[in-house]
């Protein structure tokens, strides 16, 4: 296997650069990866692909408007862009700008005053704050869409889940971003249910993998939460016999690191024997990655959009359907003019 095997050619014209709207509009493409059948839909017809007892595991992180103009002490430009919170004041983040070494003061535009405490690996920067940051993210923060949108969004709350509630992220779960309050209802309405998890995303997300073996790229770590509430539903769905359906590819990760990191599988001198009939509560960072060869323990479908040439995100859905059937899929798409990425169309694979 070699990451080659992952890329694409895909025109600039097929990258989505604002939402659709309304939400529930995007296009679905249904792929049954048992048949290899395709069936292209409206996202808003989801539930004709759902039945009463699946639930629909759905990632509620919300972004934070992470993009922070900031002048140096010489007067400079620079940019902050917060990727994860250590401790009250003090962030890991990329910092834009030259001569940003330790020591180095930098001033928001509000006056708050941050400090480089340490270099990381290239623009990573550990900074420290006066104050806690996130009482200045309104005012200051701007939101950090990903590289690839080069269109202002009008709207912040378009590059956030209508069920987002804890701040985190510095990306979308952006496989939710097709959902209504009124889809969700509908869905409730025929039996459908739905669990909350939390994965806090990082831009590593969107980073492609370099090496020829994938196998040797050095996976991003996140930190995520499978609740005992969200175990109960996953347990009673299992049991009725219901699928567990991720809604993006955060959630697959969280599921699967519930069952692996969690240590929900039974080991046996470094082996793993089974998955147990369970699956319990947890909570913790993780750097799994799931790779074509990888057996999924928990999840029984995927919901997620269109992902980047040569990541970790297709190599994931590759695991789950075959990389054969996904690369296939994906030269199908992008004929038929499905929108990709972050604002573009979704994929249903079952």
């Amino acid at each position: 296997m070699k990451t080659s095997d992952f890329d694409y050619y895909l025109p600039e014209s097929s990258i989505a650069q604002t939402p659709a709207e309304p939400r529930d509009s995007s296009r679905l493409l249904v792929l049954n990866r048992t048949t290899g059948t395709l069936e292209h839909r409206i996202f808003r017809d989801i539930g004709a692909h759902l039945n009463p007892g699946d639930l629909l595991v759905v990632n509620q992180t919300r972004v934070i408007p992470a993009r922070l103009s900031a002048r140096k002490e010489t007067g400079g430009k620079a940019e902050i862009l917060l990727l994860r919170r250590e401790d009250e004041r003090v962030w890991e983040c990329l910092v834009g700008g030259k001569g940003l070494g330790v020591g180095k003061k930098l001033r928001l535009e509000d006056s708050l005053e941050a400090e480089i405490i340490s270099v990381l690996e290239g623009s990573r920067r550990r900074v420290r704050f006066e104050d806690a940051v996130e009482n200045h993210l309104q005012k200051d923060g701007q939101m950090p869409l990903p590289p690839y949108i080069h269109q202002k969004l009008t709207d912040p709350e378009r590059y956030q889940t209508v069920y987002s509630k804890t701040p985190g992220s510095a990306a979308a779960p952006t496989a939710g971003l097709h959902f209504t309050p009124r889809l969700m209802d509908e869905l409730r309405a025929k039996g459908v249910q739905f669990a909350e998890v939390t994965l806090h995303v990082g831009l590593d997300t969107f980073a492609p993998v370099t090496e020829d073996d994938p196998a040797e790229h050095k996976i991003h770590t996140e930190w995520c939460e499978l609740t005992p509430d969200a175990a109960e539903k996953i347990n009673a769905t299992k049991k009725a016999g219901g699928r567990v359906i991720a809604v993006g590819t955060t959630s697959v990760r969280t599921l699967e690191s519930a069952a692996v990191v969690g240590r929900n599988v039974i080991p046996r001198n470094g082996e793993w024997l089974g998955w147990r009939d369970s699956i319990s509560p947890f909570s913790g960072p993780t750097s799994i990655y799931i790779l074509p060869g990888y057996e999924y323990k928990v999840v029984d479908a995927i919901l997620t959009n269109f992902h980047l040439p040569k990541s970790t995100l297709i190599m994931m859905i590759s695991a789950f359907a075959g990389r054969e059937k996904i690369m296939a899929v994906y030269e199908t798409a992008i004929r038929a003019g499905y929108r990709f990425f972050s604002f573009g169309d979704a994929m249903l694979i079952v």
